[in-house]
């Protein structure tokens, strides 16, 4: 019977690949048939973009995650090329489903090996459950088709918390993972840098049709850097979540080594994106402080030669007088126009957000609410201070659930750090990143969408590598799991 089981499950596997290659080519030509010759391209692109992540996610579903940091990065600018190739901007576009399709294929390996998730994570998960459940039910009542989009950006990032749960990540796996990203991210950064001093005329033709005139101007150095993602805020996150294991350890900065660092530092500047770089000042003195002695130093050690090299080329790059000013108001907050009506959201919407404790439901805030607007934000599209808007969508009681499982994190994240073993690096790699995400709720809600994949990416292969210890077989001395690890 043991040996009959391994073979029942691969020919349960080769079955399924084959159903999927024989019947996404017909779905694909029947949706084809149906649509316009425009929705017909969209769709054909992004059953592109999805037939690799189905693959990956039945054959090698370690591989699967960077696929999808390549995806987040990459769609966006796909869907900009072919609207300038038809010569018609599409205000919601099929393509812009491609990032949450792809990342939803975790649910596959997840479902496979949903009987080894622990308890620890279940409990997690619950909480998270409870806060969207509650928000779904109100947010359907009042905000119709836009809640269900949103759920989907709050649900396929929260799935990494199981997956790297029942998913065997060794320590050379995530090494190869945050090495990926790297050099995705370094990619991002050179497109970035090009967009900057050029201005493809794919970007400049998104600008002028999706209205972005708030981004600056498209042409060569009077733009905001978008990059190949939707706006500079995205484009700053995905950088930053980047370079902070860029910095910090050198297995982890890509091929390019320093000078993908400096590339990506670079790219961040153009953004012009100021609450980013709260969330890496605080993302590196949270790894700082919770290294040993001689961590510190060699880490302090290299933002010191990170900020000597930026202190030299700054100055001298393109455009730079416009850099230096953004930068320079970072010491002035109290006369900044950004800063002040973030604090006037705060002070207009608590008194709006205590008189309807039951919360405006899923929906409500951000990009969700095109769906239900003709394709323009809603009331609540551009919500810049990210407390308010989970209170606003989750209600009193959604948000203590909400809250609630971020406290769950955090408790299982600081057991972790506090254990010295090899795999330490990455749980204050995850403790990082909590607090990172923290942080940037003064400015945003990131826990949905792209933002929310990273943050939980991050988080999740510091948890899911403890897993590698925790779950053995009993009985297998403690050294040689040591070495095993260690041999990696």
């Amino acid at each position: 019977m043991n040996v009959s089981l391994p073979s029942m499950k691969s020919v349960g596997a080769m079955m399924l690949i084959c159903g999927i290659c024989l019947g996404l080519p017909l779905m694909i030509g029947f949706a084809s048939a149906k649509l316009s010759a425009s929705s017909s391209l969209q769709g054909i692109i992004l059953a592109g973009i999805l037939f690799p992540a189905f693959l990956l996610a039945l054959l090698k579903p370690r591989l699967l995650i960077a696929y999808t940091l390549l995806v987040w990065a990459v769609a966006p600018e796909l869907r900009r090329i072919a609207d300038w190739a038809e010569g018609v901007y599409h205000s919601v576009s099929l393509l812009s489903l491609a990032p949450l399709l792809t990342g939803a294929a975790l649910a596959i390996p997840v479902l496979k090996e949903i009987h080894r998730i622990r308890k620890s994570s279940t409990r997690i998960m619950m909480l998270f459950a409870v806060a969207l459940a509650y928000g779904s039910l109100i947010g359907l009542a009042k905000n119709g088709i836009g809640s269900v989009y949103d759920l989907a950006n709050y649900i396929v990032p929260l799935l990494l918390i199981p997956f790297f749960a029942v998913t065997r990540f060794k320590p050379k796996d995530i090494d190869r993972l945050l090495y990926a990203y790297a050099n995705i991210a370094v990619l991002v950064a050179v497109y970035g840098i090009i967009q900057y001093l050029t201005v493809p005329p794919w970007d400049a033709f998104w600008m002028r049709n999706a209205d972005m005139m708030s981004i600056g101007t498209p042409y060569p150095l009077e733009i905001r850097v978008f990059s190949t993602l939707n706006s500079p805020g995205p484009a700053a996150t995905f950088l930053v979540f980047a370079l902070v294991p860029m910095i910090l350890e050198k297995k982890w900065q890509g091929t390019l080594r320093w000078a993908g660092v400096l590339l990506v530092v670079i790219c961040l500047l153009t953004t012009l994106v100021r609450s980013a770089w709260l969330v890496l000042l605080v993302m590196l003195l949270v790894y700082i402080a919770s290294s040993s002695s001689k961590g510190k130093w060699k880490t302090l050690l290299q933002l010191v030669f990170v900020g000597a090299a930026l202190f030299w080329i700054v100055p001298k790059l393109p455009g730079a007088e416009g850099l230096v000013a953004r930068m320079e108001t970072l010491t002035s907050v109290e006369q900044d126009h950004s800063y002040n009506e973030r604090l006037n959201l705060w002070q207009n919407m608590l008194p709006m957000v205590a008189a309807n404790p039951v919360g405006q439901g899923i929906g409500s805030v951000g990009q969700g609410t095109k769906l239900g607007n003709g394709g323009e934000l809603g009331e609540y599209g551009n919500m810049d201070n990210g407390f308010i808007a989970l209170l606003l969508t989750f209600g009193v009681l959604g948000a203590l659930f909400f809250f609630g499982a971020l406290g769950a994190v955090i408790k299982q994240i600081v057991v972790r750090v506090t254990s010295k073993d090899s795999l330490q690096p990455y749980a204050r790699l995850s403790l990082a990143a909590w607090m990172g995400a923290v942080a940037s709720l003064v400015s945003d809600n990131g826990f949905p969408g792209l933002k929310g994949y990273l943050i939980w990416m991050l988080i999740g292969l510091g948890l899911g590598a403890k897993e590698i210890i925790e779950s053995r077989k009993k009985g297998t001395p403690h050294a040689a799991i040591e070495r095993e690890i260690t041999s990696h």
